[in-house]
């Protein structure tokens, strides 16, 4: 049995989540924010057979998709009369993080 821990772009959860649901999967999910952009993240957590993972992994691949985004970058503190004018920056988002933990003991009560 494995302990998949998933983290996606929030974007990406609602889509994600319904197709899990769909597939036979239970899932919980945890609303969380990214560190350094602050974006709304998802936080997925499933629990599955080993033989099952590859279904999954194939469903979270299909699902969660890198795309770049502008973002404006947070000015720093200057001192009285210097000026900052701050350029977009285009960053990489979405695709998924994931984390497959072995379970050693599994109980439903």
């Amino acid at each position: 049995m494995k302990l998949v821990l998933t983290i996606v772009h929030g974007e990406d959860a609602g889509e994600l989540a319904t197709c899990m649901s769909e597939a036979g999967f239970g899932v919980t999910r945890i609303k969380s924010i990214g560190g350094f952009l602050k974006s709304q993240n998802a936080t997925f957590v499933i629990g599955v057979h080993d033989h099952e993972l590859d279904q999954l992994l194939q469903i979270i691949r299909d699902r969660c998709h890198k795309r770049t985004e502008s973002v404006s970058p947070v000015p720093p503190l200057v001192e009285p009369g210097e000026v900052y004018l701050p350029y977009p920056l285009e960053v990489e988002v979405g695709g998924a993080t994931v984390f497959v933990l072995n379970v050693e003991r599994f109980e439903r009560l």
